[in-house]
């Protein structure tokens, strides 16, 4: 399900593993120092405040080798950080390996969707890759939009659309047990 053109490779890589069944999610996007932090970061503050941080556990990985071991991004810190949600980690490569080891594989934009699909030729984990903005309830939005060449407010946007579509997901994930 495609929402619009894909613009950056950052993916965000989330590892869930809820109740009894394991669900890992990663998010995927370009350098992994803005967007997939945040979302990661993000999950995982709803994931507390749900009390299901043993259930779910989340992590974030870029396409490129640019930023490896990088801390997020300063102006994307300072916008969770208005919000009560501090950005930790340190930036990684996705690998191969990801496709076996996550579930969930969310691309921030149609850039790192058509990428991951180009490392899946089989179509094997093709199921797995999806747009993260597929989640999102409150914005229109088909693409979190690559706030890193623009200023403070394209970073509180994208704050606030990754809280509205990590809170999707979550409520999705939550769905899912149930039924």
């Amino acid at each position: 399900m495609w929402r619009n053109e894909i613009k950056s490779r950052f993916v965000t890589t989330f590892r869930i593993h809820v109740f009894q069944n394991v669900e890992n999610s990663i998010f995927v996007c370009l350098g992994n120092i803005c967007r997939f932090p945040a979302a990661e970061n993000i999950m995982r503050h709803q994931v507390q405040q749900a009390g299901l941080s043993k259930e779910i556990i989340c992590d974030s990985a870029g396409m490129i080798d640019k930023n490896i071991g990088k801390s997020p991004d300063p102006r994307m810190i300072d916008a969770a950080a208005a919000r009560g949600i501090k950005l930790q980690g340190q930036a990684r490569q996705f690998h191969q390996q990801d496709f076996e080891n996550y579930d969930l594989i969310l691309a921030m934009d149609r850039d790192n969707y058509w990428s991951l699909i180009s490392l899946d030729p089989y179509r094997k984990y093709r199921e797995k890759i999806q747009m993260m903005c597929d989640y999102s309830r409150r914005y229109w939005e088909t693409e979190v939009p690559d706030p890193y060449e623009g200023g403070q407010e394209g970073f509180n946007h994208v704050i606030n659309l990754l809280l509205d579509a990590c809170e999707g997901l979550l409520d999705s994930i939550k769905y899912t047990e149930k039924n």
